[in-house]
């Protein structure tokens, strides 16, 4: 009996090792459809858009109004003269906004892991690695169209940077989205019911705004406590806004870079290993 055409050719490794054969084009499939369902639901839900920005707009014309003439700062890096409160305090606003963003992503992930879409992707033939990964790009696109929105308004309140520096945001925009998703897609692989999601995102969201370099500068805060001074300083929170705070400049803060990455690294890394049916916590509870 003669071979039929093509049955001698070698096959794809994917198939030898009979796992299904995924191109190239199945993955960019599944991550423009990833982002582009996340960027609907953020154009089509009006009240998530105003929400994200009420909060540090409120911060912006309430609170750091109120301080502004109380609480100005000295020359100190990136700043070359010296600076009003709310000037300072805009870069840690752009931080909030990217952190209240990672946490209401892992709140949509922990909702579709359980009754939406991510049930069926959870066991579609792409590594889930790749699948977390555009979860987290779609919502790290939606953080920066949030931050840029903001600086728009700030500059129309007379908060002005550099018009360099808000094309050099955007690399430090993207680092520090990333993080600060990659935080919250961790978080979302041990919450296992939506009922304890507020108390969780409350304990982890709070201290790390407020232990950190979005409010006061490092010196301040080591004027009033030496524990709180470290607690900031090695906080990754208080890095990505230096990160970006020194951006919005134009200069480039290699520890805060460096720092942010490594954050964004460890927390990747831990979300993926949470949500591996074989090692993660998801599999642990389940089985418990």
């Amino acid at each position: 009996m003669t071979n039929l055409p093509g049955e001698d050719l070698p096959l794809p490794e994917g198939r030898r090792a009979g796992k299904p054969f995924v191109s190239m084009l199945h993955y960019w499939r599944a991550m423009w459809g990833i982002i582009w369902r996340e960027l609907w639901r953020f154009v089509t839900q009006r009240e998530r858009f105003i929400s994200a920005l009420v909060r540090p707009l409120v911060w912006l014309f309430v609170f750091a109004a109120g301080f502004r003439a109380a609480l100005g700062l000295a020359i100190t890096p990136p700043y070359e003269t010296y600076i009003l409160y709310d000037v300072y305090i805009t870069p840690g606003l752009i931080g909030m906004i990217q952190l209240f963003n990672g946490m209401q992503s892992s709140l949509s992930m922990v909702y579709d892991r359980e009754m939406g879409s991510m049930r069926i992707l959870m066991v579609c033939p792409l590594p889930r690695w790749f699948l977390l990964l555009s979860k987290l790009l779609a919502g790290t696109g939606v953080s920066v169209l949030q931050a840029y929105v903001f600086l728009a308004i700030a500059w129309f309140y007379d908060i002005q940077a550099p018009w360099q520096g808000y094309l050099w945001i955007l690399p430090a925009l993207l680092l520090s989205g990333l993080m600060l998703g990659a935080l919250g897609l961790l978080l979302s692989s041990f919450i296992k019911q939506l009922e304890n999601f507020a108390g969780v995102m409350n304990f982890v969201i709070f201290p790390m705004f407020f232990m950190s370099t979005a409010l006061y500068p490092l010196w301040k805060i080591k004027e009033s406590s030496a524990l709180l001074y470290h607690l900031a300083h090695y906080n990754p929170f208080s890095q990505a806004v230096e990160l970006i705070r020194f951006a919005l400049y134009g200069q480039f803060n290699s520890y805060a870079f460096t720092y942010t990455l490594l954050a964004f690294s460890v927390f990747m890394t831990a979300a993926i290993i949470g949500y591996n049916p074989s090692k993660g916590m998801m599999m642990r509870k389940g089985g418990a």
